[in-house]
């Protein structure tokens, strides 16, 4: 029995992700980060917002509206407000609802739209941000340097694109890559 394609997202010719090959620091970290965030991308591709609102397992509000909301405060957080130092209000988060990137993430597709374009408006600030700075060891207002941030930033992408895994398989049956 041989390998099939037709459960997966792309084929390996379509895949706009990179199989690695960066030279250097910056490249590895940034590129490493790209495919990270591409991975995130493809585990949402081609749902309806009922789809991409649908939640895990009880009692988790986890969805994949959800991830990609959270990755849009994870983004502001760390590039606009740790390095940036900007005072800005945080998206899908109030004092009363800590969790309302998942806790809000529902089927509506205006709901879908802003959720997207909010975490790729983060991931376009990021990226200018980081493109500014040439050295990789700069601590903007926060403690961290702008390497820990970017590992930080591939490991929290890496852990929830293994929850997307799981939900994009229960959805309709495609699995990671």
């Amino acid at each position: 029995m041989g390998f099939a394609w037709s459960n997966m997202f792309v084929t390996p010719e379509e895949d706009p992700r990179t199989d690695g090959g960066f030279v250097g620091e910056r490249d590895t970290l940034l590129g490493y980060l790209r495919d990270q965030r591409l991975t995130l991308e493809l585990k949402c591709a081609d749902l309806t917002p009922e789809q991409l609102a649908a939640r895990s397992v009880e009692p988790s509000p986890m969805s994949l509206l959800g991830l990609v909301r959270h990755m849009a405060g994870v983004e502001q957080n760390w590039f606009r407000v740790h390095l940036a130092g900007f005072q800005v209000q945080r998206h899908y988060r109030t004092e009363q609802d800590r969790d309302l990137d998942f806790n809000g993430a529902v089927a509506d597709p205006e709901v879908v739209a802003d959720a997207f374009q909010t975490w790729k408006n983060e991931i376009a600030f990021a990226e200018d941000y980081v493109d500014s700075i040439e050295d990789l060891g700069y601590v903007g207002e926060g403690d961290l340097a702008l390497r820990e941030v970017l590992v930080h930033m591939i490991e929290e992408y890496a852990r929830h694109n293994g929850h997307a895994d799981f939900l994009r398989e229960r959805i309709d049956g495609r699995i990671g890559q």
